[in-house]
């Protein structure tokens, strides 16, 4: 382990458990640690019996993924994986089970000798299956158990499609996610995972001529209201509502502050004039197609250029449709 003394990067920062249930889950192909227990006493699962020769071999193999899921090259490997999603910083995976079992996923693949490529985007994708899904929140161990029982009897890349297939259908990105997405939790897995598609595709911050959302959320930039908090709540708006993620973008503090309380259609209308003049007052955009652009990147529907607190709800309504969307077409990129 003495490659972690000079190790800055903390997106991936397992626990004395979770480094455990890697091991064990990847070594011994069961989910369950209690079995470990039983495993390293010498239990003969068969016969029920315990017998020392199962102590010895026990320890032996929790040793060698110990060993395996500490490697600096395995490690390292696998947090460039979860990078390349779009997940920069740990904040934005609130699933550790979830990233447990991806890298669980990476040293089984990589022990079935798959192809390289091959691994990364099936992690990729089973990462932020199992985040939308939230597949390993409840009874995550028996999920671990199942899960890697089917990876080791069956084909794993079929196994991993059968799940892709029936737990991502349609009727999931075009009903169920926009669904989960009325929401106002700021650090709902949603939000993250479509912070993550901004990342992965490249994305400008709102109304940014330069900068991107990878460096607004490197730098803690501000989670801005596109239709502002006070403006909502003069309006009547409960906290509820006003905070819904599908009212945030990822802005610079100062785009955030000059917009201040301002009405949609007011401040939209001055960023239309700012084209036409080329007098800067909300960010650094000045050309009319880049200004759409930036508004597509950010699943901003053009209705919210006449936007008013009577059509806010609409708008949320509109905007989760294509936020989620935007997040079936970064799946598919993974």
């Amino acid at each position: 382990m003495i490659w972690l003394k000079d190790e800055k990067d903390d997106l991936y920062s397992p626990s004395y458990t979770d480094m455990l249930r890697v091991s064990f889950t990847t070594k011994f192909k069961r989910g369950k640690l209690q079995d470990l227990v039983a495993l390293i006493s010498g239990r003969d699962f068969e016969t029920r019996q315990y017998k020392e020769e199962i102590v010895e071999e026990s320890f032996n193999k929790l040793k060698e993924g110990i060993l395996e899921s500490m490697n600096e090259n395995n490690f390292k490997k696998f947090v460039m994986i979860v990078k390349s999603a779009g997940f920069i910083g740990n904040f934005m995976i609130r699933s550790q089970n979830a990233i447990d079992f991806a890298y669980i996923l990476y040293l089984t693949l990589r022990d079935k000798n798959i192809l390289q490529a091959k691994i990364e985007s099936l992690v990729r994708k089973w990462l932020v299956l199992s985040i939308l899904k939230g597949r390993y929140s409840a009874s995550p161990e028996t999920q671990f158990d199942i899960d890697i029982r089917r990876l080791n009897e069956l084909d794993p890349e079929q196994y991993i499609q059968s799940v892709i297939e029936a737990e991502l259908p349609d009727s999931f990105w075009d009903v169920s996610l926009p669904q989960q997405m009325d929401t106002p939790v700021a650090f709902s897995p949603e939000f993250y995972v479509f912070l993550a598609a901004q990342v992965k595709m490249d994305d400008k911050g709102f109304l940014s001529r330069d900068i991107k959302v990878q460096d607004l959320i490197s730098l803690k930039g501000d989670v801005h209201h596109i239709f502002p908090k006070d403006y909502l709540k003069k309006s009547g708006y409960e906290r509820n509502m006003y905070n819904q993620i599908a009212n945030y973008v990822m802005a610079q503090s100062e785009i955030n502050i000059a917009i201040g309380n301002k009405a949609p259609k007011d401040y939209f209308r001055e960023l239309l004039k700012q084209c036409e003049t080329g007098k800067l007052i909300y960010g650094a955009i000045n050309n009319i197609d880049e200004l759409y652009n930036n508004l597509e990147a950010h699943c901003i529907p053009k209705s919210i250029f006449d936007s008013s607190t009577e059509n806010y709800e609409d708008f949320l309504k509109e905007r989760r449709k294509l936020m989620a969307q935007k997040i079936k077409t970064y799946f598919k990129m993974l």
